[in-house]
């Protein structure tokens, strides 16, 4: 009985949100089509005679059922003509084709004389779109289903038309969600279950990831290569190197040019060269998609993906959901609504931090509202569309890329209520794929990762009244020998690179001390800042810290107390790895890092920031489904970009090819990526025990 009575709780709330989401947009169609018909003289629905005002109501109601009706079973169809028409046409389509399906209903409608000009009915049909689109935005209280539901429709009928038999279901595809910025401590306290005032249980931040992890998924940490931000770690994950990137930005003295990651020119530069180096096309070239990332891992399907953004012609097209987002008005109002939203969000909370005064705090105002809300109204809402469009088509595997908390944390901090509203939102894009997935020609994994996390703290220039730049001439012009061209001096987070354009090569400690004399030690000693790279003529890379001491890194020898003894047994590696790039910098700079509260001071004008060592941004996350072999041994550490890339690699293998259960693989070979998962006997299938989340 008790089944019973669930399923027809069930079946009833299941009917009233269908109910809901049909009456809602048909009576906003309705009252639209009625004022547009009243103050437009184009636009009529009676006669040149007149007619009662019940007939005119009854016309408007049927004008716009049917106009709803032809829209839910033409677009579909007009969609995928529209995938072929290039981008700047795609617009005016939409427009003439929608005032099309008005002409079309207000001749079938058996009531009224309704008639427009053709001008006019685009906009009456642009209107009533929007005003339909708006009012079931509204009434289902930004809930997703009914988006869910539409697509998983379209869905079914493009698996029919292609004829889909029955039979065994093909291989799993994969699904890696990429979630920027969010590190694995603030991941794995997005779980928990919070209290509210007077104790009262309030739920997980993310209760659909909190599920994941509690039952179908493990999480666990990985640690970034020194240079903490997406270029590096998403060039490595996608492409399988990393090797000569130092940050984000940098100088390369053979061109005199400054390579930015995240410029187009830059991105696809530095694609290439990984290209190149790997020999390998990148983790997504067996038919991949790439959505919203800054390089393409070899898909030929992308949206938003920066490297191809400069190109023209059939490779910068996305045919499974860019598009065809852009192409339905009722998603660009969905997303118009929501991005205003979001504007007044972002005013609203910037408002109450200065009334506050919130401390750190940034300048939030300028162009940064609606900057915040593309990152995270509209840049998500086209990427999850295009997500969901590649499930559906059965696409083999998907990296996508949410940037919005990146961004919100940026100038908010990591921690605080404007990054849990986006944590939020991030959760329930996440729920709306996975639902989505069900109804996909195929099983799916889904994978979430994060390229790094973010570590809180003042800015360098508020806390110490000057920036790295503003340093760096000031100590070099109070040397002897202060003269020729000044340096060169980047910020990526709190990592900063100093370059001498006037000295060939990478300049060394002695020719920089020669040359500057004093340079190198007013930046070690001042307080904001937490060591140096540079290179020795004697000692090859060496790290110096305040008061004199030294970290010789190809010895080991230590003179006084390491720079790099807070940051943890893996730093020196990772100083030691990047030391040896061609574009590594005459200096690098890494800003002081306070072990107590996880603070480190960027560079840049950043109140959470990434980029070097120090704190949370070099721990994100890997959660993925307990079915596929642990990404490395228990007990080990999952260290560097590259070797994310690799467990990928061996989980995208693991869809297609037999593999022994994991608690028959043994202890001294399980998660080893160099085991070759085509070597293990048919016919097994990941059997292994139920394990739970593993956080730390």
């Amino acid at each position: 009985m008790g089944r019973a009575r669930d399923s027809i709780r069930r079946f009833g709330r299941s009917a009233r949100e269908r109910w809901r989401e049909v009456v809602g947009p048909w009576a906003a169609g309705t009252v639209t089509m009625l004022v547009l018909a009243a103050v437009l003289p184009d636009f009529r629905l009676q006669s040149a005679d007149g007619e009662s005002a019940t007939r005119v109501a009854i016309a408007a109601a049927l004008g716009a059922g049917v106009f709803g009706l032809l829209g839910a079973v033409v677009w579909p169809v007009l969609v995928r003509a529209l995938l072929l028409v290039p981008a700047f046409v795609l617009g005016l389509l939409v427009f003439f084709l929608n005032g099309s399906l008005l002409l079309i209903a207000l001749a079938l409608i058996p009531v009224g004389s309704g008639a427009a000009e053709p001008e006019t009915a685009v906009v009456v049909a642009a209107a009533m779109s929007a005003a339909s689109s708006a009012a079931g935005t509204f009434l289902a209280m930004r809930d997703d289903a009914a988006y869910g539901r539409r697509l998983a429709r379209l869905a079914g009928r493009g698996r029919r038309r292609s004829g889909e038999r029955a039979g065994p279901r093909p291989a799993p595809g994969t699904v890696f969600l990429q979630l920027d910025g969010v590190g694995h401590d603030v991941l794995r306290d997005a779980l928990r279950e919070r209290r509210g005032s007077g104790g009262r249980r309030k739920g997980p931040l993310m209760p659909t990831l909190a599920g994941w992890a509690a039952t179908s998924h493990r999480l666990t940490p990985w640690r970034t290569d020194w240079s903490s931000q997406t270029g590096a770690s998403q060039l490595a994950i996608l492409h399988g190197s990393n090797e000569d990137v130092p940050a984000f930005r940098w100088y390369e003295k053979e061109t005199g040019e400054v390579l930015v990651s995240g410029r187009p020119a830059g991105a696809a530069e530095l694609q290439r060269r990984a290209v190149a180096r790997t020999g390998d096309g990148g983790l997504l070239a067996a038919d991949g998609a790439s959505r919203g990332n800054l390089f393409s891992g070899g898909a030929d399907q992308v949206a938003l993906v920066l490297s191809v953004a400069a190109r023209r012609g059939r490779h910068n097209r996305s045919r499974s959901g860019y598009f065809a987002y852009f192409s339905d008005p009722a998603n660009a109002t969905r997303t118009a609504v929501s991005y205003v939203a979001e504007v007044l969000r972002e005013i609203g909370q910037s408002l109450r931090a200065r009334i506050r005064r919130e401390s750190p705090r940034l300048p939030r105002g300028g162009l940064y509202p609606f900057v915040r809300a593309f990152a995270t109204v509209v840049e998500r809402d086209v990427v999850v569309a295009a997500v969901l469009g590649d499930v559906l088509s059965g696409r083999t595997s998907v990296y996508a890329d949410l940037v919005g908390y990146d961004e919100v944390a940026h100038h908010s901090g990591p921690r605080g209520r404007d990054t849990h509203q986006v944590l939020r939102d991030l959760d329930r894009a996440v729920a709306l794929i996975a639902r989505v997935v069900r109804h996909a020609p195929r099983p799916y994994r889904i994978v979430l990762l994060s390229d790094h996390g973010q570590s809180p703290g003042e800015t360098f220039a508020g806390r110490y009244g000057l920036t790295l730049e503003e340093l760096v001439l000031r100590a070099r012009a109070a040397g002897a020998s202060g003269a020729g061209r000044p340096p060169v001096v980047l910020a990526s987070g709190n990592l900063g690179l100093v370059s001498f354009p006037d000295l060939p090569g990478r300049a060394s400690r002695e020719e920089i001390d020669r040359r500057h004399p004093g340079l190198l030690r007013v930046l070690a000693d001042h307080p904001g800042i937490g060591f140096l790279l540079v290179r020795s003529e004697e000692h090859g890379p060496v790290v110096l810290g305040p008061d004199g001491a030294e970290h010789r890194l190809e010895t080991g020898d230590v003179v006084g107390e390491s720079p790099l003894r807070a940051l943890g047994p893996g730093a020196a590696e990772a100083v030691r790895r990047t030391a040896g790039f061609p574009h590594t910098a005459d200096i690098m700079v890494n800003s002081a890092y306070d072990p107590a509260t996880g603070a480190v001071h960027a560079f840049e004008e950043q109140i959470g920031s990434h980029g070097g060592l120090g704190g949370e941004q070099g721990r994100p996350f890997l959660l993925w489904p307990q079915e596929l072999s642990a990404p490395v041994p228990d007990g080990a550490e999952l260290v560097g970009a590259e070797r994310v890339h690799r467990v990928l690699r061996r989980w995208l293998r693991e869809a297609t090819e037999p593999q022994i259960p994991v608690d028959r693989i043994p202890l001294d070979r399980r998660a080893d990526e160099s085991l070759p998962v085509g070597d293990m006997p048919a016919p097994f299938a990941v059997t292994g025990p139920a394990l739970r989340d593993k956080t730390e």
